[in-house]
């Protein structure tokens, strides 16, 4: 990697997963896209829609670009609100990346999946090669985005990887609309609050991982050999998982004044759909995948830094 182009630049994963590229010595420019153009913070930034082919192609030959990190998406519960856009985002325009990728001639094209790729007929804890039913268009779109990125890979030679992620939690940046949003809201109205209504059941058990061990599994996904890489769109990376009730009695831990309520709401439908685990020993075994927080260590590191952002 030396010159790399991120889209969604301004979402969770974005803002967080572009200054940990910037720091990097192997990279020498990193450009940060999004459809309203994204802050100076300290590098190039373009206000670029995906669904704009033209001007994606034009940045990665204005920026002499290698590498992209796709993460411009319409997430599961937005998604479900918004279907037509959410096809022309996650599917067409990523069509778009994939054809201007292999018309420049990208070394690499990184585009995360999601534990939304599995449904219901999916079996406890799934491997690569399990049934993939989504039962959302945001899941869908992370299908397709699999097997197009393999199609582009084997019949253009395009280097396309990805990796599944599981819910994302961050202090820097709200989510922006998904199905696991509750276990990034949740910190924020307890610091507030004192209390928080979760919209899934307390016994709801999902796969989770902290931000900063999502940015190493980008990152270690897009390092790889690639001869080492026998899922190169499909890895399935783990970290945490864990109930509704028990990221609350783990916050409790610290603020034992907090109260939780749980009021399901249209939303615990897509969480029901998923696994409450993955199997990722492919990822550990290819390309030495492996987490560093778990429950209580995230907890504590959420909650000093949420103390000091808000005040």
């Amino acid at each position: 990697m030396q010159n790399v182009l991120v889209t969604g630049a301004r979402g969770q994963i974005g803002s967080e997963l572009i200054p940990a590229l910037r720091a990097r010595d192997d990279v020498e420019t990193v450009v940060a896209t999004d459809i309203e153009e994204p802050d100076d913070d300290g590098g190039p930034t373009e206000e670029i829609d995906v669904r704009d082919a033209e001007a994606f192609a034009a940045a990665l030959s204005e920026y002499d670009v290698d590498t992209v990190f796709h993460l411009a998406a319409i997430l599961s519960a937005r998604g479900e609100d918004h279907p037509q856009l959410a096809f022309e985002v996650n599917i067409e325009g990523f069509h778009n990346v994939l054809e201007a990728g292999r018309e420049h001639g990208l070394d690499r094209l990184v585009v995360p999946s999601s534990i939304a790729v599995f449904g219901p007929e999916t079996p406890t804890n799934p491997g690569e090669m399990t049934t993939l039913a989504p039962r959302t268009i945001y899941g869908i779109s992370k299908v397709f985005g699999e097997h197009m990125g393999n199609y582009y890979s084997w019949n253009y030679d395009l280097d396309v990887r990805g990796v599944r992620l599981p819910g994302i939690i961050s202090h820097k940046t709200l989510p922006g609309g998904g199905t696991t949003d509750y276990a990034v809201e949740v910190f924020y109205d307890a610091i507030e609050e004192g209390e928080y209504t979760y919209f899934v059941r307390e016994d709801t058990e999902l796969p989770m991982m902290y931000m900063q061990d999502a940015i190493r599994a980008l990152i270690g996904i897009a390092t790889a050999d690639r001869e080492s890489l026998e899922y190169p769109c499909s890895y399935n990376v783990g970290a945490l998982s864990f109930t509704a009730g028990e990221l609350t009695a783990a916050i409790q831990e610290h603020l034992p004044d907090f109260e939780a309520h749980y009021e399901p709401d249209e939303r615990q439908d897509i969480a029901d759909s998923w696994p409450d685990a993955v199997d990722d020993s492919a990822a550990r075994e290819d390309w030495g995948w492996e987490h560093t927080y778990d429950l209580e260590t995230m907890t504590a590191d959420m909650l000093e830094h949420l103390e000091e952002k808000l005040g």
